[in-house]
């Protein structure tokens, strides 16, 4: 992808600075295709904002304060809901999730879960996620709802999504 085409959706300032990040996760992870990445691009998108938020916003909602004790997400000590809140261009969330990321890397992502807000970081979670996930499956037949639903549980934001792909794919010159 060039910084062109990022720009496009997220703006000259922000696309320098997340460009490099962003085909280094392509390659790791092999997000090869067009298609594969507007994908990716749309649901990290949407998850972020356009690359704006890369912590989840806390009010805490209900639902945040679900968090708190949440064996599926390994939330098991007392304030693991916040600590290991959403963060990352996918949203990375809970103390297993991130315990399992920190055993990918080999960084201690537990310790210092604030790292994931950082390039590159941020964008390689991301990408790791979707390669464990074997999400290129789905974004391969172009479905953005069963993508939405392995990154988000649901269909939360999914006109957001889908706007976030058209752009995408206008911008990566990939025929919708």
């Amino acid at each position: 992808m060039t910084q062109l085409e990022l720009s496009q959706l997220v703006g000259h300032e922000k696309a320098a600075r997340w460009i490099d990040p962003l085909n280094d996760t392509f390659e790791r992870y092999g997000i090869n295709s067009t298609l594969q990445r507007a994908h990716f691009l749309a649901q990290i998108l949407h998850e972020t904002g356009g690359l704006k938020w890369l912590r989840e916003l806390w009010g805490p909602t209900p639902a945040q304060e679900r968090y708190e004790g949440r064996e599926d997400l390994g939330n098991t000590q007392p304030g693991d809901g916040f600590r290991y809140r959403g963060r990352g261009a996918i949203q990375l969330t809970g103390r297993y999730n991130y315990t399992l990321y920190t055993r990918a890397t080999g960084i201690d992502f537990l310790a210092n879960p604030d790292l994931l807000e950082q390039p590159p970081h941020a964008l390689l979670v991301a990408g790791w996620y979707w390669h464990t996930h074997n999400l290129n499956r789905e974004a391969n037949q172009d479905d953005v709802k069963a993508v939405t639903r392995r990154i988000n549980g649901g269909l939360n934001g999914l006109t957001d999504r889908v706007s976030w792909l058209n752009q995408a794919k206008r911008a990566l010159k990939l025929d919708s």
